[in-house]
């Protein structure tokens, strides 16, 4: 299955370690105080609410019919029998009894607002910790995971997952709360008012119990599909936004709009599908509520009319006061209420714990290029680079990209890379500061193996100048101080900034902009051309002073004026430095210090470039065709 149909994160998901969820509980761990203080005050809350339901209860009996009933308020000891008593002790009661309720309702106020405050707050901290750590550790994983994952299914896990298990959080765990505190709290109190009319009320609790686990197991794999279909979704919407001037210069409106109609409806059809299943199980939950509902109504009903009821052949004589079944009606919707929500519960739980697989996944994907346990740090003074009987080959590929490879460069050298696109130079290059490490021999900086430096210390002191340059949507001066964070002191524009930039010839163009150095360039540096974005990375490179510079094609979509200011930035950039150049045009490295032409992952000449064109190898036609290309001549226009 492709990345495309896949989402590309299944290897992701097979990564968790142990339960998603108990990853979840990890995090939460840190707040256990906020979260002990929140739970507590979420009990009361609960507890609270079943106050009332017994005052009117005691109001009915005690206060209006005057039965005499002890009851569960003057089982504690709150209030006094009122049989034959007066009128005034009567209203002397309803004052005690609407006190009681006055504190009750007090104290749920209070602490409502410490449970949602409590909660969600500490919610809200999990998110952000679990998101900072999930980007951090997404960053740190090594180029071949964002090979082989889209850009939109990242996102998906860094904002849609990470956001639902800070709503499962915030909201789910108060159900759960509610629904053991409220079911417990009013089974104890049901059962100690009449064991037969609870015991109708309760029958349903385990039947919605065990349907809600499995309605878990049967739910499970619609939410891993719907997770998918989100992660393939984003991803299409993703490329096509990032290739809307290629969608716009082809006009493949309809044939984009039927590309992300296809992964909108399997997004549509698998939530459809969930659906169905979700309104079933409530549906199912309602009908045995309302089964309880008549129970009581019908065997409450003549308890309190006859004060016995036959059930079948066996008489059941516990007669029960009209306070008591108005406080089981009372209760029966209290208690339904969040049975019923337990449905909802398992839902979410299911989309929590299918998004926990997928952020818990990812945290515990490791990287396959890290710093080795007990790394070197030591300067790297020279910069000097050898490839020793290298190989390389992709992962998921057979062929060979690179065979054998053999190459010293010594300090200070300048090396330029040529041969036809696909012959392994870009790879070769990429082996150094260890975006890809070697499959057999070893690639040494300085006479250390670049696998026994730690791995940032290593990539500190080279620097790479990309073809199509990524900048930062921000300022200017922001993404050339990148090379050297030390220069955003925030107390103007740091002279090293201007200086990197006047020696990339970029100060001048920097200068006309609306603001200077603290013009918005837009996204990717949209509001440059491509020459002023690729002046703009050598001086950020340059700010970042390293001992060994990489340039990938440097200059090859650029026009000649501005390929000549480039290549005039270049060579302050290359200076005493180790470099290596990979160019489309060969005249961009005909004053290298040496040259090596590469074809087919192998080496097969390298000398300087007089040398190359006397000895007439395939160097030499290489720059026949091009210059004979650059030498043809115009056909001159006709006269009017």
């Amino acid at each position: 299955m492709s990345a495309e149909e896949s989402g590309g994160f299944d290897d992701v998901r097979e990564a968790v370690d142990g339960h998603p969820m108990v990853g979840l509980l990890r995090y939460a761990r840190a707040y256990w105080p906020r979260l002990s203080l929140g739970i507590g005050s979420s009990i009361t809350t609960r507890l609270a609410r079943l106050v009332p339901p017994i005052i009117v209860g005691a109001a009915i009996d005690r206060v209006i019919n005057q039965s005499g009933e002890p009851g569960l308020l003057a089982d504690l000891g709150l209030v006094t029998a009122t049989s034959g008593a007066t009128t005034a002790a009567r209203l002397g009661l309803l004052r005690r009894l609407a006190l009681i309720a006055l504190v009750a309702y007090l104290l749920r106020s209070v602490t409502r607002f410490a449970e949602r405050y409590l909660l969600e707050s500490t919610a809200q901290k999990i998110q952000r910790d679990l998101r900072n750590d999930s980007y951090d550790h997404m960053q740190r994983l090594s180029l071949d995971f964002f090979a082989n994952h889209q850009t939109g299914a990242m996102m998906s896990i860094l904002n849609n997952d990470i956001n639902q298990l800070e709503t499962f959080l915030s909201r789910e765990i108060r159900q759960i709360i509610r629904v053991v505190a409220t079911v417990g709290g009013i089974g104890a109190v049901l059962l100690s008012m009449s064991p037969i009319l609870a015991a109708i009320v309760l029958i349903p609790v385990p039947i919605i119990g065990l349907g809600s686990a499995w309605f878990l197991s049967w739910i499970e794999p619609k939410y891993k599909g719907i997770r998918e279909s989100v992660a393939r979704l984003n991803s299409r919407l993703e490329n096509n936004i990032s290739g809307a001037k290629v969608i716009k210069a082809f006009d493949r409106y309809g044939f984009e709009r039927e590309r992300v109609g296809e992964q909108s409806q399997a997004y549509h059809d698998q939530q459809i599908g969930a659906l169905k299943l979700r309104r079933l199980f409530y549906s199912t939950i309602r009908l045995f509520t309302g089964l309880a509902f008549v129970g009581v109504l019908l065997v409450g009903g003549e308890l309190v009319v006859t004060g016995s009821y036959t059930l079948g052949t066996f008489p059941i004589t516990s007669g029960i006061t009209a306070g008591t079944f108005t406080t089981f009606f009372l209760y029966l919707r209290r208690l339904y209420s969040p049975m019923r929500r337990i449905g909802r519960t398992a839902n979410k739980y299911q989309r929590a714990k299918s998004s926990a697989e997928r952020v818990f996944g990812l945290l515990g994907h490791e990287p396959t290029i890290t710093s080795p346990e007990d790394p070197i740090t030591d300067p790297i003074k020279d910069g000097t680079v050898d490839f020793d009987d290298v190989s390389f080959s992709y992962e998921g590929r057979d062929e060979a990209v690179l065979g054998d490879i053999s190459l010293s460069v010594e300090s200070g050298e300048t090396v330029g890379l040529a041969g036809e696109t696909g012959a392994g130079k870009s790879t070769l290059v990429k082996l150094i500061p260890r975006f890809y490490d070697v499959d057999a021999g070893a690639v040494e900086v300085d006479g250390v193996d670049v696998r026994e430096y730690d791995l940032q210390h290593l990539r500190r002191h080279i620097g790479v100048v990309e073809q199509d340059p990524y900048l930062f949507s921000g300022t200017v001066e922001e993404n050339i101080a990148y090379g050297d964070l030390s220069t955003l002191d925030g107390e103007g524009i740091d002279s090293r900034i201007v200086d990197a930039a006047t020696a990339a010839e970029a100060d001048e163009f920097i200068t006309d902009l609306p603001d200077g150095y603290e013009t918005q360039i837009g996204e990717r540096g949209v509001k440059l051309s491509g020459g002023q974005r690729q002046r703009l990375s050598i001086a950020r490179a340059l700010l970042n002073d390293p001992e060994i510079i990489i340039l990938d094609e440097a200059t090859s979509d650029v026009d000649t004026e501005t390929e000549e200011l480039i290549q005039a930035s270049l060579s302050r950039l290359i200076v005493d430095r180790t470099a290596f150049v990979i160019a489309h045009r060969l005249s961009t490295i005909q004053d290298a210090d040496r040259i090596v032409v590469m074809d087919d992952g192998e080496i097969i000449e390298e000398g300087t470039h007089d040398t190359l064109l006397a000895d007439e190898g395939p160097y030499a036609d290489l720059w026949e065709a091009q210059t004979d290309d650059d030498d043809t001549e115009e056909v001159p226009a006709l006269d009017d």
